[in-house]
């Protein structure tokens, strides 16, 4: 039975080796999300560095997930002290459980502070598809996908959330039964 494949990406504003607040901030969030997911209904695995500091990706061990790689709008540092992206790379029993575990509990609390963590960009954040049982995804998988989406649009071998396809290539209406409440946007106050 094929399984999803879910690649984020984002750029954040300052490098993970910060020491600033925010940076802190992200660290403890992000702990919190990965315990919670690791626990969410349908989730199966996720790449992990099997050696490295934190912060260190470029270089890192990722055994069966290969070597790590970045999408071509990617321009700052790549070493453990300048790295300033976020990227994750899991593998899922189905579109459901995938989104629900993006868009509820801590993962959706860490979603509403995503603008004080990462730089606004153009580009797509995740990058979904299905993968045959058996097969572990790359990060050049992900890239490549997360590539696609942007340059082409959603597909049946690259999608989003927003337009899914099921594992035969089959275009899913919608990947929730309800509709999820949207994240409040910040908006900028002007000077009075």
């Amino acid at each position: 039975m094929p399984r999803l494949a879910l690649y984020t990406f984002g750029v954040l504003k300052s490098p993970l080796a910060d020491p600033g607040p925010a940076t802190r901030e992200f660290y403890d969030t992000g702990e919190d999300v990965y315990r919670s997911i690791g626990r969410h209904p349908g989730y199966l695995a996720h790449a992990e560095a099997a050696d490295g500091e934190r912060g260190m990706l470029f270089g890192a061990n990722w055994g069966a997930w290969g070597e790590f790689a970045v999408p071509a709008w990617y321009g700052k540092g790549r070493t453990a002290e300048t790295t300033a992206l976020a990227a994750t790379l899991s593998l899922w029993t189905g579109l459901r459980s995938a989104f629900d575990a993006v868009y509820t509990g801590p993962h959706r609390a860490a979603l509403n502070k995503r603008h004080d963590w990462f730089e606004r960009r153009r580009h797509p954040s995740h990058v979904i598809w299905w993968v045959p049982d058996g097969v572990t995804p790359t990060w050049q998988d992900g890239v490549s996908r997360l590539e696609h989406v942007h340059d082409h649009g959603p597909a049946p071998h690259a999608f989003t959330f927003t337009h899914s396809f099921d594992p035969d290539g089959t275009y899913v209406k919608a990947v929730v039964d309800a509709p999820v409440r949207p994240t409040p946007r910040r908006t900028a106050r002007l000077p009075q």
